[in-house]
């Protein structure tokens, strides 16, 4: 899980794919942190995203970078701890201009049943379960 969480930061930007009714959105997110044991991602409750996620949690996330891609498909689990959310923010300062722990919109998720899919044109794709 550590490689999926670095991959994703050294990315940057990945695209998170939700579905709304049976229309698929897919937005850029930017957030990845490792907190007790499992992959955390942010946003904020009063967007569509959460709404989204609250309906049907099971997502997938896909990032590129350096000629190979990756996919994470999971189940997310909001963690409503003040602990989780201040962890991911202190991870990310630059959030602290938009979200606080305690702001009632911040809203912390973690993979849940997930499996990582590392590909590329030149290797067998490489898969991790967490």
């Amino acid at each position: 899980m550590e490689r999926v969480c670095q991959f994703l930061k050294k990315a940057g930007t990945y695209y998170l794919a939700t579905v709304e009714g049976d229309q698929p959105r897919v937005r850029p997110f930017g957030t990845a942190h490792i907190f007790e044991g499992r992959l955390y991602i942010q946003t904020g409750k009063s967007k569509a995203v959460s709404k989204q996620i609250q309906a049907n949690p099971k997502v997938e996330i896909c990032a590129f970078r350096d000629g190979v891609w990756l996919r994470v498909a999971g189940e997310l689990v909001e963690d409503d701890r003040v602990e989780a959310k201040k962890s991911l923010l202190d991870a990310y300062p630059e959030l602290r201009s938009m979200y606080d722990e305690n702001d009632g919109n911040t809203q912390v998720f973690y993979f849940k049943n997930a499996t990582a899919t590392f590909s590329s044109f030149t290797a067998p794709p490489e898969i991790i379960e967490f």
